[in-house]
C-alpha cells in the first residue's frame, strides 16, 4: 500500500562530517519547509537551485543553522513526489534538531529504502535500478562499481524487457488464434511457435547463467583458507591482509572459529576466510570449529590450501588434500624458510592436487606478490566460466525469476510441439512473460493486447 503522506530522513551518514543532508518527500514537502527555512534574500527560490538561507525553531524563532535548500517539485524528482533537501552543517545535533522540526511540523520518519520504494511506485525507476542504487552504495571493489552503475542504467532492465516483449509478441500470436480463429489471419505455425520460444528460452538462459559473473562482480568471491592445524593458515590471512586479524602462536589449534576479512585483489573483492585446522576434533569445540571449517570449504568459491613444507605428509594433509578435489584456488607449501623442506610440489602433484603449487613462507613474506597474482587469476577464471556478454544478474531474486520464466519456456515449447491448443501453449507463456515482468517489477496486463492490435490491427 501507497502511504502518501510526508517522509523525512537524514540522506548522509550518521556522524561530524561538512555537509548533513536531511530531505523531504510528499505533498507537504515544501510547506514544512517553508516553516522551517527562510531565504537571506527577499524572493521565492527557484526550483532546483540551491539557495542560502537560515533554518529556524518554529517555536521560538530561534537560528538553528545556515544552510542550503533545493526544492525538487513532482513527478520529476527523485521519488516522483514533492522533494525537498537541506544542506547543513554536518553536526549530529543540528540534523537530529532538523528532523526534530520537520516531524513536529507533520512529516514522518521514513522507513529504511522508502524513499526508492516511492520512486518504484511512481514509476521513476524499477526493481533493478531500485536494486542498483543500493549496489552502488555497497560497492567496495572497480568490479560492484561497475556493475551496479551498468544496471543503474538500464542494461538488465533493458535486456529483462526486451526478453519479455518476445514473449510478448508470441502470446500475441496464441491469444490472436484463440480469439479471432474464424477472421482468416495468416498465423504462425505450432513448429514456428515452438521456434521462437526455443529462441527466448536460448537468451533467458544465456541470462539465467550469468549468475556466478554478476555475483562475483557485485559481493566479491570467497576463499576459504583451510589446513591442518599449525600449517599456518592465519597467518597466510595476516600476510594477504596485511594486518595482524588473526591470532597466531605456535599451539595447533589456536584458530576454532571462521574469521572473515575482504581484500581488493585489482577490480576484484576477495572474501577470504581462515579457518579452524582439519584434523579428529580433540573436543567438542573443535568439533564444531571443523565442522564450520567444512561448511566454509562447501561455499566457497576458491580454497587456498595451506601445508606445512617442514613436515612429512600426514593423513590431516590427505584429508586438506581431498578437499581440494574439482575446486578452484592455489595451494601453497608454506613454511619455506624453514631448511631443508620435507614437503615438494611435486609431493602434491603426485598425490593428485589439481590446482597451482607455490613454495611460500608466512614469515618472511616469499611468493606473496605470486599468491596475490595466482589468486586474482583464479577470481578472473571463475567469472570467465559464465556467459560475458555484458549484462549479468547478481541476485538470487534475478535468478528464481529467470528459472521461473525458464521453465514456463520449456513447457510452453512442449506443448507446441505436441500440437497442443493454443489455450495451453498461452498459459504457459503468460507465465514465463509473468515471471520475467516479477524480476523488474512491470506487470502490464493489457500489454498483449496492445501487441496484437499493434500487429494486426484487429477490430479497427
Amino acid at each position: 500500500m501507497y502511504a502518501e503522506d510526508t517522509i523525512v530522513a537524514p540522506a548522509t551518514p550518521p556522524g561530524r562530517g561538512a555537509v548533513a543532508i536531511v530531505r523531504l518527500s510528499g505533498g507537504d514537502a515544501t510547506r514544512i519547509a517553508s516553516s522551517l527555512w527562510h531565504p537571506l534574500r527577499a524572493g521565492a527560490p527557484r526550483p532546483r537551485r540551491l539557495t542560502l538561507g537560515e533554518i529556524r525553531d518554529p517555536q521560538t524563532g530561534g537560528v538553528i543553522d545556515r544552510a542550503m535548500c533545493v526544492a525538487m517539485p513532482g513527478p520529476a524528482s527523485l521519488t516522483g513526489e514533492d522533494v525537498v533537501e537541506f544542506h547543513c552543517h554536518g553536526g549530529p545535533y543540528i540534523v537530529r534538531r532538523v528532523l526534530g522540526m520537520a516531524i513536529a511540523a507533520g512529516a514522518r520518519m521514513a522507513e529504511p529504502g522508502e524513499f526508492s520504494r516511492r520512486a518504484f511506485l511512481n514509476g521513476r525507476i524499477d526493481l533493478t535500478e531500485a536494486e542498483a542504487v543500493a549496489d552502488l552504495i555497497d560497492a567496495r571493489s572497480e568490479s560492484a562499481l561497475k556493475h551496479a552503475i551498468a544496471q543503474l542504467d538500464g542494461a538488465l532492465a533493458q535486456r529483462v524487457d526486451y526478453l519479455r516483449g518476445t514473449v510478448i509478441g508470441v502470446l500475441a500470436h496464441l491469444e490472436a488464434e484463440i480469439d479471432f480463429a474464424d477472421e482468416g489471419l495468416k498465423l504462425p505455425g505450432r513448429e514456428q511457435v515452438a521456434g521462437e520460444i526455443a529462441q527466448v528460452a536460448a537468451d533467458v538462459a544465456l541470462l539465467h547463467d550469468s549468475f556466478r559473473r554478476g555475483r562475483l562482480a557485485r559481493d566479491g568471491a570467497r576463499a576459504a583458507i583451510v589446513g591442518k592445524p599449525n600449517a599456518g593458515k592465519s597467518s597466510v590471512l595476516n600476510l594477504i591482509l596485511g594486518a595482524d586479524r588473526a591470532i597466531v602462536t605456535a599451539t595447533p589449534g589456536t584458530t576454532r572459529d571462521v574469521i572473515e576479512e575482504s581484500v581488493t585483489l585489482g577490480p576484484w573483492q576477495l572474501v577470504l576466510q581462515d579457518t579452524a585446522g582439519v584434523r579428529e576434533a580433540a573436543d567438542e569445540v573443535e568439533r564444531i570449529g571443523i565442522g564450520r571449517t567444512l561448511g566454509s570449504v562447501a561455499e566457497a568459491d576458491l580454497l587456498i590450501a595451506v601445508f606445512d613444507s617442514s613436515r612429512p605428509f600426514e593423513d590431516e594433509d590427505a584429508r586438506v588434500l581431498g578437499l581440494c578435489q574439482g575446486r578452484a584456488g592455489v595451494a601453497l607449501l608454506n613454511k619455506s624458510d624453514l631448511r631443508p623442506p620435507v614437503l615438494a610440489p611435486a609431493d602434491l602433484l603426485r598425490r593428485g592436487i589439481g590446482m597451482p603449487v607455490m613454495r611460500f613462507s608466512a614469515l618472511d613474506a616469499e611468493g606473496a606478490p605470486a599468491l596475490r597474482d595466482e589468486l586474482a587469476r583464479a577470481v578472473e577464471t571463475l567469472a570467465a566460466e559464465s556467459p560475458a556478454d555484458g549484462v549479468a544478474i547478481s541476485r538470487e531474486r534475478h535468478r528464481e525469476a529467470l528459472a521461473k520464466a525458464l521453465e514456463a519456456l520449456e513447457s510452453a515449447r512442449a506443448s507446441a510441439l505436441a500440437g497442443m491448443p493454443p489455450e495451453i501453449v498461452a498459459v504457459d507463456a503468460a507465465a514465463a512473460a509473468m515471471a520475467l515482468s516479477a524480476l523488474t517489477g512491470v506487470v502490464g496486463a493489457e500489454d498483449v493486447l496492445d501487441a496484437v492490435f499493434r500487429e494486426f490491427c484487429i477490430g479497427k
